[in-house]
């Protein structure tokens, strides 16, 4: 267990639930502390006030299933947070530390994505830590092209932090970013021992203060659905409706599909898009991590 980890987060969760959320009746007295004391928290998961103390400060090794499910229920936790609060406080069991090996798409995957092409869906696969290991011609055109990119490079946060293009392109560019470093948040949880994660938001935190605020912020997301607003620099605003699926060759890969809805301007927008940008394309090589 990262003990510290799991403090931030606990205290954080902490802070941001308010008594009057919970039932608790509000006090005369002002209160010194944000949100929740750790005696009120305790109170509603049922535990100790000593054991939650050692709990948040870190000096317990131990919590049960039984505990993380009350104390995720006190703290009104979505399912990525409680998720994420069980990655923290019970890591699977340590094995020997093998180099991981590169995601790679299913081939079956990547007919899918370019077959999305013919319905003018964009469609692109993350992989851990947010890489971007495939993408059909549409959503290069609609986003940027990745494949143009050393493969180092191809990183959904990398683009969202560091191109200048990205705070353009979404309407709600600190939206997007938030939810981005939350997502970062969760496979931090998932992958402690990963190098290249921890590289990759050494970086981000190196160069960039926004991230560095949203990332002490301790929140985590998983896209599930969802809609996102665009304003791209040839067909103007649009907005998309995303599903994120998960393909069944590997659980740590998420499949994005944009559609629009039927007869709208914004999939007028996007029809005009691929058409723009089948008649200005190169084609380029499939390629994957």
């Amino acid at each position: 267990m990262d003990s510290s980890e799991l403090a931030e987060f606990l205290s954080t969760c902490r802070a941001r639930v308010s008594p009057d959320q919970v039932g608790l009746e509000p006090e005369s007295a002002r209160r010194r502390v944000p949100g929740l004391r750790r005696e009120e928290l305790a109170r509603l998961a049922g535990v100790s006030v000593d054991y939650y103390t050692r709990l948040e400060q870190g000096r317990s090794r131990s919590a049960s299933v039984e505990v993380l499910d009350a104390l995720a229920v006190a703290l009104r936790l979505d399912e990525a947070e409680r998720q994420h609060l069980f990655n923290l406080a019970r890591p699977e069991p340590a094995k020997r530390k093998r180099r991981a090996r590169p995601q790679r798409v299913d081939p079956a995957t990547l007919r899918l994505i370019e077959t999305l092409n013919e319905v003018y869906c964009p469609a692109f696969v993350l992989g851990r830590r947010l890489d971007v290991l495939a993408h059909n011609r549409l959503a290069g055109a609609l986003i940027t092209e990745f494949r143009a990119l050393p493969a180092p490079q191809r990183n959904q946060a990398r683009f969202v932090f560091f191109d200048p293009h990205a705070r353009e392109l979404y309407a709600d560019w600190a939206t997007v970013a938030a939810d981005t470093v939350a997502m970062l948040r969760l496979d931090a949880g998932r992958y402690p021992d990963d190098p290249q994660l921890s590289a990759l938001i050494g970086e981000l935190s190196i160069h960039s203060e926004e991230f560095r605020r949203w990332w002490s912020d301790h929140k985590v997301h998983q896209r599930t659905t969802g809609t996102k607003a665009y304003r791209h620099p040839l067909v103007g605003d649009l907005t998309v409706e995303y599903q994120a699926l998960h393909p069944a060759s590997d659980a740590d890969q998420t499949l994005f599909v944009y559609t629009t809805q039927p007869g709208s301007v914004s999939e007028t927008s996007l029809r005009l898009l691929a058409h723009w940008h089948d008649q200005e394309r190169h084609d380029i090589p499939i390629e994957t991590h």
